[in-house]
């Protein structure tokens, strides 16, 4: 028996495949509550490192004999120091999760949507720990990035697996709780950057602006990604549709929730966007489209392949931010009593602007914790 390293992949594996798991979580109680690991058939208990350091007795008989333990820390070194106890006492192996919560946040999962009619393939791109979703359309070697994470490397190196060139990094809007990996994204492999005009008004770097109804298309098989104007999140908060068939929402729409409408300081303003993006230009729509969002917040709203995405019209039946009919409730409802703010996103703000340039360890503790670009 032996205490084992689990890398943040293998431990994706196991939440998105749905399989059993044992969570022993010894951060503190205000960590754990405000972010913690989930997955459809994964059990969790938080007992704090500090109960445990005069021993592990008294959580043995919480833990069960059925299914593989991992213990899991900040950074690592808490977690090793319980699992090295756990093996001992229980007499059995006990993993603990290499580089800790910190290299989960970070982890990026491409998992395939689905095939493009005229030949292609799209694929989401799932940062499980921070619940961040991108997407790639690769067709006829050529590659579209939409919302990429600043993890580029994971981008790079897929678009090598796949023999493709990245033709365009696209952000459907300037970010506020992630770090966008677009603009580097476009730097290191000749790709054109774009960026919503009106999200775009005090970046420091050169873009292409994305507009209404601009048609970009990738590899000789007509894959468009046609944009959509849909303010609300933020004034340039634009859409995109995919081979007629996918609607890529940005932090508009979730498949939970809809997109809170105060990160710029601006709820008041754009609140009355927010429901004309919901309420008429989506309603115009084909409700057979697949949403795609950028976040998801919920372990459930991943189907049983790990893919984020519902049709629209379920979204209208089932999503509660699309049942407020009187406007002055949903005014309230997404300007007052909404969660607490991303963790430093105004100093994300700045930085996709493009304003300040964080060390990669900052940018890494500037992300840390749950997304909260929802309204719920």
């Amino acid at each position: 028996m032996s205490m084992k390293a689990m890398t943040a992949a293998e431990l994706a594996e196991i939440v998105i495949n749905q399989k059993d798991l044992f969570i022993l979580d010894v951060r503190n109680e205000d960590a754990f509550k405000d972010w913690q690991i989930e997955g459809k058939n994964v059990e969790i208990l938080n007992i704090p490192y500090f109960d445990l350091l005069e021993g592990v007795e008294s959580v043995l008989p919480r833990i069960p004999a059925d299914k593989p333990v991992i213990v899991v820390c900040a950074k690592e070194g808490s977690s090793k120091f319980v699992a090295e106890q756990l093996v001992e006492a229980a007499n059995r192996d006990v993993y603990y999760l290499e580089g800790g919560m910190k290299t989960w946040s970070e982890h990026v999962e491409p998992v395939k949507i689905g095939d493009l009619y005229d030949g292609g393939e799209l694929y989401q791109f799932v940062r499980i720990g921070k619940g961040c979703l991108s997407y790639m359309v690769v067709s006829g070697g050529e590659a579209i990035v939409i919302d990429p994470m600043r993890l580029t490397n994971v981008y790079t190196d897929f678009l090598k697996q796949k023999n493709a060139v990245l033709k365009y990094a696209v952000d459907t809007h300037l970010h506020a709780d992630h770090i966008s990996g677009g603009r580097i994204l476009a730097e290191k492999t000749g790709a054109a950057y774009y960026i919503p005009e009106d999200d775009a008004a005090e970046v420091t770097f050169s873009y292409k602006p994305l507009n209404n109804n601009d048609v970009l298309q990738a590899g000789k098989t007509e894959v468009a990604v046609q944009a959509l104007y849909s303010p609300g999140h933020t004034i340039g908060s634009t859409s995109l549709i995919v081979d007629n068939r996918y609607l890529l929402t940005g932090d508009i729409l979730f498949i939970d929730s809809i997109g809170r409408p105060d990160l710029a300081g601006k709820a008041e303003d754009w609140v009355g966007d927010l429901r004309e993006s919901l309420y008429v230009t989506y309603q115009a729509l084909n409700d057979d489209l697949l949403v795609l969002p950028a976040h998801f917040s919920k372990k459930e709203e991943m189907d049983d392949r790990g893919r984020v995405m519902e049709k629209l019209r379920v979204l209208y039946k089932e999503n509660a931010g699309l049942q407020v009919e009187d406007e002055e409730i949903f005014r309230k409802m997404v300007t007052e009593n909404l969660p607490l703010q991303p963790n430093a996103y105004e100093e994300i703000r700045q930085t996709n602007m493009g304003r300040v340039q964080p060390e990669p360890e900052e940018q890494t503790e500037m992300e840390i914790g749950p997304n909260r670009c929802a309204v719920s």
